[in-house]
């Protein structure tokens, strides 16, 4: 292992596999677990920590997975349970840790469970392990409450016999009823089947969402504003009081293990709230999503910092950071235009995009997240410099938004495409020769291949190698220390341990470098007049 310490997780850098988009091995247009083994070594020479590998359940792929129709097996298209044992078996002996996703609060409508719901009948016990209710209105015709899903359209669906079952995402991801005794222990036992196989930990997909208000109250909010209601206190679906109890039973699961294992929240909560799902007792860290969506600003970067790092230090848990995820824009994309948070694309929206100045920028933010004491998120590509795909025919879109959105949202299936690893033409060795991958890549992608970036010391690959290469060996930036130190508006500069500065410049001019330093890595290529270029960043040693 890279680290036999239990709190190896305190500062890893984690890296995400989509795997339908990451390595196809059998030349279907997919990506599956052979191909995820044949690239092993590359994520080892990386220098990550642990894999992440988004789900590769049995599922119809309703929402790219998401959708679990077994929680015990592996997608035929992915490949199989040995070759999953194999897998972690492989990762293990190159120090690489394996997590998987796990989706609590909903299942596929093809999952046995809410087939034998469906069929049963209303009042049934059947029908206790998910929500269930009669309608409102003559004859039950109306949903019965005023809910919307996150993926658009009613939160309700209604079935034959006149019930209707709640969906907070999906009509295909009927939502779990968590208060029912045999939700918690198929859970339990899910588990437990993976930690025994050698998984190290798992990510908790709509960790906030799972525990609902039994008396479903109307929530008033129109549509477009469903996970706005995030922030919303005594909110009936998100961030219920009772999943704590969930999470410390989770927790004592993962602790009765020799080599522990660890959990990752997928929680969008209200400011302050995140700290209590990382309790000493609950789980161990979450995704910092106010670090993805921030703008690249100095000032409200500082601001989020400073909140995450503080918020979860009250119950000992560290900060994570993260760039970009399989939900949102790649960043490359982001930063290259004139406002730099998150915003969802529209059908036929085309904003302005600075490519080469994305690119710019998203070699100093990862700098500055590598530099930050905590754990980190590599979304796989970034390491490349891929930019978002904005212009993929409507004929392929995939993502479920789409679709409820009745095509006025793109959804996420721009930041999905496959991977580029070689060559100079489409499949540029994602799969065989001769395949096609299920999303079409980008002809500009043969600059960003694998093998294009190896070749070029400037890459983006390289930057990224040799980040992470010092986070693991210079001693300062293996504490959980940070002090902010004076710097110029529009810039950040901050000590870690035995002296170790990171320098960010997001100003619209050069500033000056801190003196008496000698450089350790710079995101962008230095003058020698002693000035930091704008939108450039910088790894120091005193001394």
């Amino acid at each position: 292992m890279s680290n036999p310490s239990d709190s190896w997780w305190r500062s890893a850098v984690i890296y995400q596999v989509y795997i339908r988009s990451f390595a196809d091995g059998d030349g279907d247009g997919v990506g599956d677990i052979a191909g995820l083994r044949s690239r092993l070594r590359y994520l080892a020479d990386l220098g990550v920590d642990a894999i992440w590998i988004n789900p590769w359940y049995p599922s119809p792929l309703a929402d790219g997975g998401y959708d679990v129709a077994d929680y015990r097996d592996i997608h035929p298209v992915f490949g199989t349970l040995d070759e999953a044992r194999r897998l972690i078996t492989d990762a293990h002996g190159l120090g690489l840790r394996v997590i998987l996703d796990i989706v609590p609060n909903h299942t596929s409508d093809q999952h046995v469970w809410f087939r034998q719901a469906r069929d049963a009948g209303p009042g049934s016990p059947e029908r206790e392990r998910y929500v269930f209710r009669d309608g409102r209105g003559e004859d039950g015709a109306l949903p019965p409450n005023d809910w919307h899903a996150a993926f658009g359209g009613p939160a309700w669906t209604r079935v034959a016999d006149g019930q209707w079952y709640l969906h907070l995402f999906a009509p295909e991801q009927p939502d779990l009823n968590w208060d029912h005794p045999e939700v918690r222990a198929e859970f339990e036992s899910v588990l437990r089947f993976w930690f025994d196989l050698g998984v190290d930990g798992f990510r908790i997909d709509v960790a906030h969402g799972m525990v609902k208000d039994p008396a479903l109250p109307d929530l008033g909010l129109p549509e477009f504003r469903v996970l706005a209601g995030e922030d919303q206190k005594d909110h009936p679906h998100w961030d219920r009081e009772d999943l704590h109890d969930i999470f410390r039973a989770w927790r004592a699961i993962a602790d009765s293990y020799p080599d522990r294992r660890v959990f990752v929240a997928e929680a969008h909560v209200r400011p302050g709230r995140l700290a209590d799902y990382l309790r000493p007792d609950e789980l161990h860290t979450a995704f910092n999503f106010d670090f993805l969506r921030c703008p690249l600003e100095a000032a409200q970067m500082r601001k989020v910092i400073d909140r995450s790092i503080t918020d979860l230090a009250a119950v000992g848990a560290p900060a994570t950071w993260v760039l970009s995820n399989h939900d949102e824009t790649r960043h490359v994309t982001r930063y290259g235009r004139s406002s730099t948070g998150v915003t969802a694309p529209l059908r036929g929206e085309r904003r302005p995009t600075d490519l080469a100045l994305g690119t710019r920028r998203a070699r100093a933010a990862a700098l500055l997240m590598l530099a930050l004491p905590g754990g980190a998120y590599v979304y796989q590509g970034e390491e490349l410099g891929l930019y978002e795909v904005e212009d993929l025919p409507e004929e392929v879109l995939q993502d479920p938004t789409w679709e409820r959105s009745g095509h006025t949202v793109r959804g996420r299936d721009g930041c999905r495409v496959p991977l580029p690893w070689s060559g100079d033409t489409p499949p540029f060795g994602f799969g065989p020769p001769g395949s096609t991958p299920w999303l079409p890549q980008p002809a500009d992608w043969k600059n960003c291949t694998a093998e294009a970036n190896q070749a070029d010391p400037g890459s983006m690959l390289w930057l990224y190698r040799t980040a992470l290469r010092l986070r693991r060996t210079v001693p300062g930036l293996r504490t959980e220390r940070l002090r902010w130190l004076d710097s110029p508006d529009g810039t950040l500069l901050f000590e870690r341990g035995d002296g170790v500065l990171c320098a960010i410049n997001l100003s619209g001019e050069p500033v000056p470098l801190p003196e008496a330093c000698h450089l350790l890595l710079a995101s962008g290529p230095l003058g020698s007049d002693g000035l930091l270029p704008v939108d450039t960043a910088v790894w120091l040693q005193r001394g």
